[in-house]
C-alpha cells in the first residue's frame, strides 16, 4: 500500500487537475455558481423548520432549531454527494484510463476532495449564519470541529475508493447508494437529535443506533458547536460530548478507509477489462 500512496504523490499535479476540472464541471455555464452547491440544503432546512415549528411545535424549546438542522445537513450533504459522486467517477473516465496510465485511485480521490471544498464552504456559510442570526461566542469544544472534519474525509474517501470500483463491474451499486442515501436521511438524526432516540428507546437499540459512524459524527457536530437543547425540547437530559466515541469513530473511519483501499488496488487493474 506505501508503493500506491508513492505513486498517487507522483501523479498529486494530475490529481489538483481532476479536483478543478470536477469543480468547474460542477459550475459550467452558471452564474450563481456555489450557490447551487448551499441552495438545495438550505431550502430543506427552511422547510424542515417550518414543519416543525408551525405544524407540530416540535422545534419550540431548542435554542435555534434551524442551526441543529444545518449542523447536520451540511455534513450529511457532503456524505451523500461524494458517495454518489464517487460511485460514477471511474465509469466516467474509463475511456482515458484505457488509454493513459494514471494510478487508478486518484480518480476518486479528486472527487473526495473537490467535495471536501464545497464541504469546507458550506460551514463557512453556517458560521456567517451563527454570526448573524444566533450570536454569542463559539464554544471552547469547537476546538474539535477540524478533527471532525478529518474523520468524516476518511470515511468519505474509504468508502468512495468501495463504491467506485464495485460500480464498475455491477452497476446496480450505484441505484443502490441512491436508495440507502434516502433512507439515511431519515435514520440519520437530522430533522432530530440523537437524545429523542435514547429517551425513546433501549439501551441496547440506541447503542446500536450510535454503531453508524454517521449517526455519531452528526451528533458530535452539533456538541462541539451548539448549545445542548433544553429537557423540554427532546423529552430528557441531553447527553455529553462523546470524546471516547470520536475517537472510536476516528479509528473506525480510518480502518474503513485503510480496508477499502486495499480492496480497490485488488481490483483497479481490471478495470480496463470491463467491456
Amino acid at each position: 500500500m506505501l508503493t500506491e500512496l508513492r505513486e498517487v504523490w507522483r501523479y498529486r499535479e494530475l490529481l489538483w487537475q481532476l479536483v478543478r476540472r470536477n469543480l468547474k464541471v460542477r459550475y459550467k455555464n452558471s452564474r450563481l455558481g456555489f450557490f447551487w452547491s448551499i441552495a438545495p440544503p438550505l431550502l430543506e432546512v427552511l422547510v424542515i423548520t417550518f414543519a416543525m415549528k408551525r405544524a407540530t411545535g416540535f422545534a419550540e424549546h431548542f435554542p435555534s432549531y434551524s442551526a441543529f438542522v444545518i449542523v447536520a445537513m451540511i455534513p450529511w450533504s457532503y456524505f451523500q454527494n461524494a458517495i454518489l459522486d464517487a460511485s460514477q467517477s471511474i465509469l466516467e473516465m474509463n475511456g482515458v484510463i484505457r488509454k493513459v496510465y494514471m494510478p487508478r485511485e486518484i480518480i476518486p480521490l479528486a472527487v473526495a476532495i473537490s467535495n471536501l471544498i464545497h464541504f469546507m464552504l458550506s460551514w463557512l456559510v453556517f458560521f456567517v449564519y451563527w454570526w448573524l442570526v444566533v450570536g454569542g461566542p463559539l464554544l471552547p469544544t469547537t476546538v474539535w470541529f477540524p478533527f471532525l472534519v478529518l474523520v468524516q474525509f476518511m470515511l468519505v474517501t474509504g468508502l468512495g475508493l468501495l463504491v467506485a470500483s464495485l460500480n464498475v463491474f455491477y452497476e446496480d451499486v450505484k441505484y443502490i447508494a441512491s436508495i440507502l442515501m434516502r433512507l439515511g436521511f431519515f435514520l440519520l438524526p437530522i430533522m432530530y437529535v440523537a437524545e429523542q432516540v435514547q429517551h425513546r428507546s433501549s439501551d441496547l437499540a440506541f447503542s446500536i443506533y450510535m454503531l453508524n459512524p454517521l449517526a455519531t459524527l452528526i451528533t458530535a457536530y452539533r456538541k462541539v458547536l451548539l448549545q445542548s437543547p433544553t429537557v423540554e425540547a427532546i423529552g430528557g437530559p441531553s447527553l455529553p460530548l462523546d470524546v471516547a466515541g470520536m475517537l472510536i469513530t476516528g479509528a473506525v473511519s480510518l480502518a474503513v478507509l485503510v480496508g477499502c483501499y486495499a480492496f480497490f488496488n485488488r481490483r483497479k487493474w481490471q478495470f480496463v477489462e470491463r467491456p
